[in-house]
């Protein structure tokens, strides 16, 4: 069973987290301390981390920052869970690189239900049979090993970001709105706004895009969505 790190300095909702996780069968560690949070990402390689924001000697967004930079640790998928609840953290969370964000006070039930669907998308992802490979202009995808190169180099994505550019390229030349993705990538079963769609298409295309202002690969379609570029 996958194994959850649990990272907020609120013991008793540490605590808390981790009595249903169990429950529901999974494995946890828990952190109370930012400055922990790295040494026990690389030596207990935990499969999903549930992190709070604000965290004595190194904050959660300096935390997901360093995990999304280490080329080990960049797929690492992270809930972000704290009390600031603005629209404005959410968006930074989201766009360094968290593949999720929940505000306190949340739904036990509804946590399990995020941390099941993000793993249930990294399996699926992990688990594409074949060689089956995907390469447009500079752009090249590696469907079975999750290999992103531009250029011959490698590209860290997120497992979000992943599954984004792995069905839009998919389906390249085909117009998706923000509401159809949410359904594609997130699922039914994720509680997230269609603001989100918008935050992860920027940083895929800070990562794949040589000019983010006139990307070459996921095209903005105004009024409706966004599309993988028509391929000849």
């Amino acid at each position: 069973m996958a194994k959850i790190l649990i990272v907020d300095d609120e013991q008793d909702i540490a605590d808390l987290v981790s009595y249903n996780l169990e429950k529901e069968g999974f494995n946890t560690i828990k952190a109370y301390d930012g400055a922990d949070v790295l040494k026990i990402v690389k030596t207990q390689k935990p499969d999903l981390i549930i992190l709070d924001l604000m965290l004595p000697h190194m904050n959660g967004l300096d935390i997901c920052r360093a995990i999304r930079r280490n080329p080990e640790t960049a797929s690492l998928p992270i809930i972000m869970l704290t009390a600031k609840g603005d629209e404005v953290d959410k968006i930074i969370g989201l766009e360094i690189g968290a593949d999720d964000y929940m505000t306190k006070p949340f739904s036990i039930k509804e946590l399990i239900a995020r941390v099941r669907t993000i793993l249930r998308r990294l399996h699926d992802n992990n688990n594409k049979t074949g060689k089956e490979k995907f390469q447009y202009e500079e752009l090249t995808i590696n469907y079975a090993s999750c290999l992103v190169q531009v250029g011959g180099k490698p590209v860290t994505l997120s497992p979000t970001e992943l599954k984004l550019l792995f069905f839009l390229s998919r389906n390249s030349g085909r117009v998706y709105s923000r509401n159809q993705i949410l359904d594609q990538v997130w699922g039914d079963d994720i509680f997230i706004t269609d603001r989100a769609v918008d935050v992860h298409v920027r940083r895929l295309r800070s990562q794949i895009e040589e000019d983010i202002e006139n990307p070459r690969y996921i095209l903005t379609v105004r009024g409706f969505g966004y599309k993988f570029a028509d391929i000849q």
